[in-house]
């Protein structure tokens, strides 16, 4: 592994403490036991999330994990080791590959996520050539705000239908998700959606809603399932909003780690925005669910005061070993679909809060005609799911959603401007990180 960017870690005091005050850097690492115990809490931290999505869209686990697995290593290199993070499943996929999905097929869906990844990759060039502060003025606060609600609430209807086709399943689900929220602290608390997935299977079985037929048939080792992508025009109006959201995620990660390490990574923030682009097209190329950084794993490093990138070495390349086990693969395809129902219906609902948090944070003012309209209106169109076909191309809610969010803003302020009827600080950072949309 000579001649890897970031690695070479040097070792951290004695390797076996962390004193009271101090962080292990990225560039550091404890001793190599307790680094694999670190990246085997970061493997237990992404694990549930990224599974997740896999199983709501329909795309093999084992695939999306090996691609989660490759695109974290891939980060980790591109960024030179300076950004510790792991690349799971975007929720932020969800509405586009569903739909994609109706459409086109699976290939269809996965030519979406390819597209996305170009196009964020592309945002991060331009980043790292010229910097991020035109995004910030492109999506202020009220902006992203409205796009990572309406995507969350977009997907409302999809909740519903699984969770009844099991209500009882699902409602225990649900019930789990919440209790084990409240009543554990650290990581236990922060894995309230696996715990919760976990106690509902368990029901789904004992209830006798869970076929294990595909279980047996499955080998014990081998490769995932690989699907190549297919590229269809009518596609690009559901996936071009969801790279608003990865660089807001990605961006507002970068500036998490800085600011818990005492490091400036503005320097690699475009090269966090490559990698993830690239994770994402590899994903897309075979199979795998879209990339993007993790909020859960900064909860492990936030906890353990370790950041380190060893570590992430370490859950990167479990994540890979993980998904050569297709019976491992199989039983997490046999979640049903009552467990997803009761799942959905608090992710979806986060998903649509976080939006609330950028401006709650953010200190979003809708006294301003300008910002009340903004959200207003996107969220109705998001929501209700708006469709506008033209030519070859169809726009759902969300892409709709977006573009009105974005036009309505940039419009109405200039309009206010030159008429002296409105006014609204241009701000010039982006919001803090929003939560992994995953």
């Amino acid at each position: 592994m000579a001649g890897i960017p970031g690695l070479g870690w040097r070792l951290h005091g004695d390797g076996r403490t962390v004193v009271p005050g101090s962080v292990v850097a990225p560039d550091e690492r404890l001793s190599w036991p307790r680094t694999m115990g670190i990246g085997a809490q970061h493997v237990v931290a992404m694990f549930g999330a990224t599974f997740l999505v896999p199983l709501l869209t329909g795309f093999p686990p084992s695939t999306t994990l090996l691609f989660s697995g490759i695109g974290t290593l891939l980060f980790l290199i591109i960024t030179a080791g300076r950004v510790p993070s792991y690349l799971g499943s975007s929720f932020a996929f969800l509405a586009p590959i569903s739909a994609a999905m109706n459409q086109h097929g699976m290939g269809g869906a996965l030519g979406g996520v390819v597209m996305a990844g170009a196009v964020l990759f592309a945002v991060g060039v331009i980043v790292q050539l010229v910097g991020a502060r035109w995004i910030g003025r492109l999506m202020p606060p009220v902006v992203t705000g409205a796009i990572v609600a309406l995507i969350g609430l977009n997907l409302a209807p999809t909740a519903k239908d699984n969770f009844m086709s099991a209500p009882l399943t699902a409602l225990i689900t649900v019930t789990a998700v919440l209790l084990v929220t409240v009543l554990f602290r650290g990581l236990l608390g922060r894995l309230s959606i696996l715990i919760g997935v976990l106690v509902g299977y368990a029901v789904a079985a004992i209830r006798g809603e869970v076929n294990f037929a595909a279980v047996g048939e499955a080998a014990w080792i081998g490769l995932p399932q690989f699907t190549l992508p297919t590229f269809q025009l009518s596609v690009v109006g559901l996936f071009v909003p969801v790279v608003l959201v990865l660089i807001a995620e990605n961006i507002g990660h970068v500036k998490s780690v800085a600011l818990m390490t005492g490091r400036d990574l503005d320097p690699v923030t475009g090269r966090a925005l490559m990698a993830d682009g690239i994770a994402t097209m590899l994903a897309g190329t075979g199979g795998g669910s879209g990339t993007t950084t993790y909020a859960e794993n900064i909860g492990v490093m936030a906890s353990s005061k370790v950041y380190s990138t060893a570590a992430y070495w370490v859950a990167g390349v479990v994540a890979v070993l993980l998904s050569v086990f297709p019976k491992f693969g199989a039983v997490i395809a046999t979640v049903p679909q009552g467990v997803l129902g009761g799942a959905g219906v608090v992710l979806y609902g986060m998903i649509g809060i976080l939006g609330v948090r950028i401006w709650v944070e953010n200190k979003v003012n809708f006294s301003n005609p300008i910002n009340l309209a903004v959200a207003g209106v996107s969220l109705v169109i998001g929501i209700a799911d708006f469709t506008w076909t033209v030519g070859a191309l169809q726009f759902g809610g969300i892409a709709l959603g977006t573009g009105a969010a974005l036009l309505i803003f940039h419009l109405m302020k200039l309009i206010g401007r030159v008429r002296g009827t409105a006014h609204l600080e241009d701000p010039v950072e982006q919001p803090v990180e929003p939560g992994r949309l995953g």
